[in-house]
């Protein structure tokens, strides 16, 4: 859920203008987003590292084809109109490793 604050503070997303405007995307942590940024997210899907802060930013339509898990693009497709800005985890730049050995146990895992 958006809210609106009196805090000021600059855009996680495009770093470039302030907003009071946020997403509580964990608790107690609040990711600024500002409306230029919002109207981005009807066209594009968003990620936000929770673990350094980088921001990945996808068009929909490039995302949902390259899925190849039928639930996953099925959940993607539902939120297609959806104006999405996720948190995750963790990410390439800030955990190279851990994304290397997440990728090997999902391909062990499917083989089985």
């Amino acid at each position: 859920m958006v809210e609106l604050n009196t805090k000021m503070d600059m855009c996680h997303i495009c770093k470039h203008e302030y907003t009071s405007t946020y997403v509580e995307a964990m608790d107690g942590i609040r990711v600024f987003v500002c409306e230029n940024c919002l109207e981005a997210a009807k066209h594009n899907f968003i990620w936000v590292c929770m673990g350094c802060g980088k921001v990945y930013v996808r068009p929909k339509a490039l995302v949902i084809d390259s899925i190849k898990d039928f639930e996953l693009k099925r959940a993607y497709l539902l939120c297609q109109d959806m104006q999405i800005i996720q948190g995750i985890d963790m990410c390439i730049k800030c955990d190279p490793e851990g994304i290397i050995n997440y990728v090997k146990n999902v391909k062990v895992g499917m083989e089985c």
